[in-house]
């Protein structure tokens, strides 16, 4: 019976557990969030979760028992092959001419130097859970996302393919179009439409002008009067 024995077995014995989640409390660490099995994710949580609070101490005991829990690797956060010697001399990595890493800055380092003045003022809860909706080819188990709290910049986090919100989806986008080429027409079809079917109105004539008119028709009546 497991009375009084927490925690997930994860199929594995107790050194390989113990790697998986040393390795991936580094992964973590290096790049603020992994993608990862559900059963993962809840086991290496509050594994990591404790190396941060440690690292909010920051005192010399804490940064030993960090070291003896995670160890004391180097930080790799990019493709060496892909990047110029004098940038990664700038950022404190050493390769020789093949380009395999010498030396380098350290994860412990950036856990106590960034990660954990970070969360200076948080009571924990620094890591959370987002499932992805998707599964893992083979065994079809649940695949999530671990981050960090405030590491949230990496790629988008979206569900499975759905064939029903694709279609949903180029409908939108075709409304949208449609409604677009509409107010087109409309502003261009307005100024045109105004000119061609309201005729002009002529200017209203004042008093004065029916009085002139009026003088120069009883004017033009009286002159053959005279003369005659």
């Amino acid at each position: 019976m497991r009375h009084r024995v927490a925690g997930f077995k994860l199929g594995r014995d107790t050194e390989h557990r113990l790697a998986l989640r040393r390795n991936m409390a580094i992964a973590l660490f290096t790049h603020g969030q992994i993608t990862t099995t559900v059963p993962k994710a809840k086991s290496v949580k509050p594994f990591v979760e404790k190396l941060i609070t440690a690292a909010r101490k920051g005192d010399l005991a804490s940064r030993r028992r960090v070291i003896k829990a995670i160890g004391d690797p180097i930080l790799v956060d990019r493709d060496l092959k892909d990047a110029d010697r004098k940038d990664l001399a700038v950022d404190g990595y050493k390769v020789n001419k093949y380009y395999e890493l010498l030396d380098g800055p350290r994860v412990v380092s950036k856990l106590f130097a960034d990660i954990g003045p970070k969360y200076a003022d948080r009571q924990g809860g620094y890591t959370r859970i987002v499932r992805l909706g998707k599964r893992r080819l083979g065994d079809g188990t649940d695949l999530c996302m671990l981050q960090l709290v405030g590491d949230e910049e990496g790629p988008q986090v979206s569900g499975q393919y759905s064939r029903r919100r694709d279609k949903a989806n180029r409908r939108m986008e075709f409304a949208a179009q449609r409604r677009r080429e509409m107010a087109e027409a409309t502003a261009v079809a307005e100024p045109g439409d105004k000119d061609d079917g309201e005729p002009e109105e002529s200017a209203p004539k004042s008093n004065a002008d029916d009085a002139s008119a009026d003088k120069a028709d009883a004017d033009s009546k009286a002159e053959p009067e005279t003369k005659a």
